[in-house]
């Protein structure tokens, strides 16, 4: 769709820019550039900080999927309506949210 062009630019941009972030949070749960300390102390920090980046990871990987999820409604053209209701969904809302898929009325009733 014309109309979501630029949306669907915007969109790419931040997969792009997720996928980095998650490639990094990747290489640091890994340790890839340093192995875990010896020392238990140090390494039970390392541990929590390893907790820490792998819910980042699991928040990264949902919003991915989630934009992934919108650029194929663009691409099939039912973009920017509301899976729940079938109304419109608002410019302002799909500027906020680029990959909101229910209006704020659906969206404020289920809690999202």
């Amino acid at each position: 769709m014309k109309e979501y062009e630029e949306i669907r630019g915007n969109l790419i941009e931040m997969l792009e820019d997720l996928n980095d972030r998650l490639a990094r949070i990747t290489d640091d749960v890994k340790h890839a550039d340093e192995p875990l300390a010896k020392d238990s102390e140090e390494k039970a920090t390392q541990t929590e900080n390893d907790e820490v980046l792998d819910y980042l990871g699991n928040a990264t990987r949902t919003e991915i999927e989630k934009i992934k999820l919108a650029i194929a409604r663009i691409d099939r053209g039912d973009y920017g309506i509301c899976l729940s209701c079938g109304e419109p969904i608002a410019k302002e809302r799909l500027k906020a949210l680029p990959y909101s898929n229910l209006c704020i009325k659906c969206a404020t009733q289920s809690g999202c």
